[in-house]
């Protein structure tokens, strides 16, 4: 008697636990393209298994939700842990090289739309320019070591290691270093 052992070899259909971690995080498609690089269109067709997306899609989707690969790519749910501890590496990055900045995203996803917080690195001559938020967003910046500039429409500001600016964030606004050394500050955005 022969035994038939038969495979699956199709690849893992991850867009039902996408789209389930994405909503328990309270993010819109919108939201989660903005976080992690992805288009709009490429994240909905994911979802209704229309793609699978590639190695490096999937890293940036596991970061952006704070989740290991394995678990975009499997079916199972999670328990929820009492103590959810992220290494460095799985924490999301927005790298704005060309601009000289690095922001870490160090938010719990499900806040993002309410309230974010951020690490954030500026190099000498790095600027991190940003538009208007919606009406009554407020962002508070702590600045951790160097200096920044803050400007909010015509008006600057610097603010030295261990002062913190708080302004409205529903106009244009820049954070710029323009020091000579590296620029370290804690930017938390409260949205209305």
């Amino acid at each position: 008697m022969k035994t038939v052992v038969t495979t699956n070899n199709a690849p893992p259909e991850v867009g039902a636990t996408l789209q389930r971690l994405r909503l328990a995080r309270g993010l819109t498609l919108e939201d989660l393209s903005r976080i992690a690089g992805v288009s709009k269109s490429m994240l909905s067709q994911i979802e209704r298994e229309k793609a699978n997306p590639t190695i490096a899609i999937t890293w940036r989707l596991a970061n952006a939700l704070g989740v290991q690969i394995g678990e975009l790519l499997s079916s199972e749910t999670r328990e929820v842990e009492a103590i959810r501890v992220l290494d460095a590496h799985e924490t999301p990055t927005l790298p704005g090289t060309h601009a000289g900045y690095t922001l870490r995203i160090l938010g719990p996803m499900e806040l993002a739309g309410q309230y974010e917080w951020y690490e954030l690195t500026l190099a000498p001559g790095g600027a991190l320019a940003s538009q208007a938020h919606d009406p009554g967003t407020r962002e508070h910046l702590t600045v951790l070591n160097g200096s920044l500039e803050v400007e909010v429409g015509l008006e600057k500001r610097k603010v030295k290691a261990g002062g913190t600016a708080r302004y409205s964030a529903d106009q244009d606004h820049v954070l710029r270093n323009a020091g000579k050394t590296e620029a370290k500050a804690l930017l938390v955005v409260v949205h209305r």
